[in-house]
């Protein structure tokens, strides 16, 4: 809460119009509860946000809004930030989510051979595409 409620809000909701794409696009911190896109990530690209302040992915360039926390949280308490957030979703959503993970990791054995909420099914099959 101290870290990260000024911004994304103390239930999750984001700042107000987070979702606009407008002047001010990616300078609202945007919701982490289930209204958000962050289950659409893998828990290492959330991880490098919280704690880089930007994906690895990101063009070294570029302008992030968020803040890094490398020097303010241990690795420790940005895997508690992360439980906070997923702990929030729905289990659809954080079926989803885990099924992002290399090796489907934080989910049950097996669990590639589930069938999936259509929700659930498209987040599967884009992960599916991408590892090819």
């Amino acid at each position: 809460m101290r870290s990260c409620a000024s911004c994304h809000g103390r239930k999750l909701q984001g700042q107000p119009l987070w979702q606009l794409d407008d002047q001010h696009s990616h300078r609202r911190a945007p919701a982490h509860d289930e209204t958000g896109h962050t289950w659409q990530h893998s828990d290492e690209e959330i991880f490098q946000m919280i704690k880089f302040g930007r994906f690895s992915t990101t063009p070294p360039g570029a302008v992030s809004y968020m803040p890094a926390f490398e020097d303010v949280l241990s690795d420790p308490e940005i895997l508690e930030v992360m439980a906070f957030i997923k702990a929030r979703w729905p289990l659809g959503l954080r079926v989803s989510q885990e099924m992002l993970n290399p090796g489907f990791t934080g989910m049950p054995a097996r669990a590639n051979e589930w069938t999936l909420p259509p929700n659930c099914t498209a987040t599967l099959q884009r992960w599916r595409a991408e590892s090819r």
